[in-house]
């Protein structure tokens, strides 16, 4: 285990579209920042109330002009973690801020590239079976 904190920042993004003749406004959650912030728990609260406060969404930042200051209220859940809301010139966009700490990393790791006649073979014997979905540990072992 780790013990680094980090600043999570997740933002309602969206985007507009067009379907048959209908505006459409899309949203979905985004995680948009993983700042490490170090060993000290305290120093990531300081450091996500001060995001909190301070952070821009990538949404208003496109239309804000210098020495804009949009409208802001932050909210403190009872979980530690931030939800912002960010008003300006008729656009409105909200984002949370977390702190949490690292407690697994792994890096990626492709598997080999398959050679042209395990290709061939492949194409002859069928799909290779598919990587099996997570399942409780109590439930491993019954399958």
């Amino acid at each position: 285990m780790t013990n680094e904190w980090y600043v999570l920042i997740e933002e309602d993004s969206w985007i507009n579209e067009r379907a048959d003749g209908v505006a459409l406004e899309l949203h979905r959650w985004m995680l948009v920042g993983a700042h490490r912030i170090g060993g000290d728990e305290a120093e990531a609260v300081a450091a996500a109330e001060d995001a909190a406060l301070r952070y821009m969404p990538l949404g208003l930042a496109r239309c804000a002009r210098p020495g804009d200051e949009p409208a802001r209220e932050a909210f403190l859940a009872q979980d530690g973690s931030w939800v912002v809301l960010v008003r300006q010139r008729q656009e409105e966009c909200h984002f949370r801020v977390s702190t949490a700490r690292l407690v697994h990393a792994r890096a990626e790791k492709e598997a080999p590239k398959r050679s042209l006649k395990e290709k061939f073979r492949g194409a002859l014997e069928g799909p290779l079976p598919l990587v099996e979905s997570w399942t409780p540990p109590g439930k491993r072992e019954q399958a």
